[in-house]
């Protein structure tokens, strides 16, 4: 039995080992794999998932998918043709072989972000329930291979609400999602835990004594608050609903804030805030769909050939057109990737630098952004404020102050959110877990307690 951590940014396992959650390591990526899939061809997924599944999956699978397989057979021929293998890679040699070319190739990042997406049509889902099962497949190899024996029982992290227009709807189409993933890679029994909670339950196992803690979970795409009763008392209980208080959920995550840094900080060298020769303002929607890598309606309007030609348009039209070509740079070599990567890299930097610059060589020679930790403020103010109201609903739901505040998540990693999240309650101790693994320790507790 594992925890199972299948996260927006990174992905992780853990099993328990001499009464502790370990997480394992997995082969060349280590504890923490990035949520990052590329294959040579998108139809090629199919193929690949095909190849690995079990058995007595392979029969039942081929029978759902025959138009996807059909269309992987002719994908297969050309890239035979080009002598390109087709194999999917993975985490950063995901992210490598998509920066090494980015106008080829099928990458993707967080699809987690995608799975409560409104309006998907059937194709479209089985599409994403094929992603996400790839990458549970090549994560519970890894895993197998290091423990030397079969994985069936999982605990799958969920965040309170996942992304989505459409509230408990978008939640039951992404658990559908996971489920018949997790499902056909070969898991027979499948429990899905808050995260927040998940990681209330780490960070109960420090606890002497009985507290009201306010889990603060900033992950890759979602922020969830939990006010749990926790202590040695409740540590063995399988039913917990009395104890949990309070949740609140928004879809606001790590992503956003990369996403926001790079409208702040990248886009005005592109040319966002220039001129038409009319005088008036740039109109600014491409610049936001270019960089909306956590949606999948807009992104497939930023590179439709009708915004393609619109681009064109707006280069005669500029005031500044040698701006507007870079955008056009972007369209033309999908590089939307690459830019809200490059401000991820800079956000992480920032929590120990107060300025950072962010090259941009794949749009003009020697062109660079320089960014700050206070644009990075300004950038997010929206964001950060959403989650302030969020850690309130919390409080007002459970009708009582915290103890303490107990605080995870990658995104959390900045001294800046830290400092924020302080701010709201200063009188309420802050505690700092794990950022990456406090989820999947409090998983792996929650798995041994249920199927033991």
């Amino acid at each position: 039995m594992i925890g199972f951590d299948y996260g927006t940014s990174n992905c992780a396992v853990g099993v328990m080992q001499n009464g502790a959650p370990d997480i394992l390591s997995l082969g060349q990526h280590g504890r923490f794999i990035p949520s990052t899939l590329y294959a040579p061809s998108r139809e090629i997924i199919v193929h690949w998932l095909n190849q690995q599944l079990p058995k007595t999956e392979q029969l039942a699978f081929k029978k759902q998918r025959v138009m996807p397989l059909q269309q992987a057979q002719r994908a297969l021929q050309e890239l035979t043709l080009d002598g390109i293998a087709a194999e999917l890679s993975f985490g950063q040699s995901a992210l490598a072989n998509y920066l090494d070319e980015p106008e080829e190739g099928y990458y993707i990042k967080s699809p987690k972000s995608f799975l409560g997406t409104s309006g998907l049509l059937p194709l479209q889902i089985q599409l994403f329930e094929d992603i996400v099962a790839a990458m549970m497949v090549n994560i519970k190899m890894l895993a197998e291979q290091q423990l030397q024996r079969e994985i069936t029982q999982t605990v799958i992290g969920r965040p309170i609400n996942f992304q989505g227009l459409q509230g408990e709807e978008s939640n039951r189409q992404a658990l559908t999602v996971l489920t018949n993933a997790a499902k056909r890679v070969g898991f027979k029994d499948v429990e899905f835990q808050y995260e927040p909670v998940a990681a209330g339950f780490e960070f109960e196992a420090t606890l002497t004594k009985e507290q009201k803690v306010l889990v603060v979970d900033i992950g890759g795409g979602t922020t969830d608050c939990s006010m749990l009763l926790m202590g040695p008392e409740y540590q063995a209980n399988t039913a917990r609903e009395s104890s949990l208080l309070a949740h609140s959920g928004i879809r606001i995550g790590g992503n956003d804030f990369d996403i926001q840094l790079a409208l702040k900080g990248i886009m005005p060298e592109l040319g966002i805030d220039s001129a038409l020769k009319s005088g008036k303002p740039m109109p600014v929607n491409s610049f936001y769909q270019a960089v909306a890598i956590n949606n999948v309606n807009e992104q497939t309007e930023f590179y439709s050939e009708k915004n393609g030609r619109y681009l064109q348009q707006l280069v005669r039209d500029a005031e500044q057109p040698e701006l507007i070509q870079r955008l056009v740079k972007v369209y033309q070599n999908k590089l939307s990737y690459r830019l809200v990567n490059g401000a991820e890299q800079a956000k992480i930097k920032l929590s120990e630098n107060e300025t950072q610059s962010i090259m941009l060589d794949d749009l003009t020679d020697n062109l660079s952004a320089q960014v700050s930790r206070q644009l990075m403020i300004e950038a997010n103010n929206s964001q950060l404020n959403q989650i302030a109201s969020l850690m309130e609903e919390a409080i007002t739901q459970a009708d009582c102050q915290p103890d303490v505040i107990f605080v995870t998540g990658g995104t959390a990693k900045s001294p800046m959110i830290s400092e924020f999240l302080q701010q709201q309650l200063p009188g309420v101790p802050l505690v700092v877990g794990d950022h990456f693994g406090s989820v999947t320790g409090g998983l792996t507790r929650w798995a041994e307690r249920i199927f033991s």
